[in-house]
């Protein structure tokens, strides 16, 4: 059975994203252009990459390359018509992070918002080992009401097949994740959204 997110169609994604009662595009966009400037790195890579939502803040004079990946190669065909301009710096990859992981390049900066509820922890460990980032950037959701995780919106249908993949975040989980695989907490903050919810990011570096 095809992963859920191969299904869902990038309007609708974007559409209910950015709605007015969710807010997640326009936040993540702004929390995604300190994530590109916050380290002293040349390469980073974008698990999830979805439609390249915050790659219009990639910098070609600090940036050698820039990897943009999912599961999805209709979304990747939007981002590598959207960022024509970045040119060779952008790589699209459709990857299935939990079974080809050991396909993907080594990057020095990795990047997951809202990526890891969908494949685990124990996925996300082997993901950012394989790839051997020196620092790894993470937004996760956190809801208060724990059955609605997805907001209510027009497009609320097109995310039914998620409930099969989708895990509940916990901060003090993730830390103790990425500590198993010796990396270090750097920062953490939360940003309030909508109906309850909020994105929490954490930063992390190799040990």
């Amino acid at each position: 059975m095809a992963n859920p997110w191969e299904e869902i169609k990038l309007d609708d994604y974007e559409k209910h994203m950015s709605l007015d009662s969710v807010k997640q595009l326009q936040a993540m966009n702004s929390i995604m252009k300190d994530q590109f400037e916050s380290y002293p790195v040349t390469s980073a890579m974008v698990l999830g990459v979805a439609g390249g939502n915050g790659l219009n803040h990639v910098r070609k004079e600090k940036y050698q390359k820039v990897y943009g990946v999912d599961i999805n190669k209709e979304y990747l065909k939007a981002v590598a018509e959207r960022y024509r301009s970045l040119g060779e710096t952008l790589d699209c990859l459709q990857v299935d992070l939990i079974k080809e992981y050991d396909s993907l390049p080594k990057s020095q900066l990795v990047i997951a918002n809202l990526l890891i509820e969908y494949i685990g922890y124990e996925a996300f460990k082997k993901v950012v080992a394989h790839v051997k980032a020196e620092y790894v950037s993470c937004v996760i959701q956190i809801n208060t009401d724990k059955e609605n995780w997805v907001s209510d919106s027009p497009y609320l249908h097109a995310f039914d097949r998620l409930d099969k993949v989708h895990c509940q975040m916990e901060e003090d989980a993730l830390v103790t994740a990425m500590k198993e695989i010796g990396y270090e907490k750097l920062s953490q903050n939360c940003q309030a959204l909508p109906n309850g919810k909020a994105l929490v990011r954490i930063d992390f570096k190799k040990i």
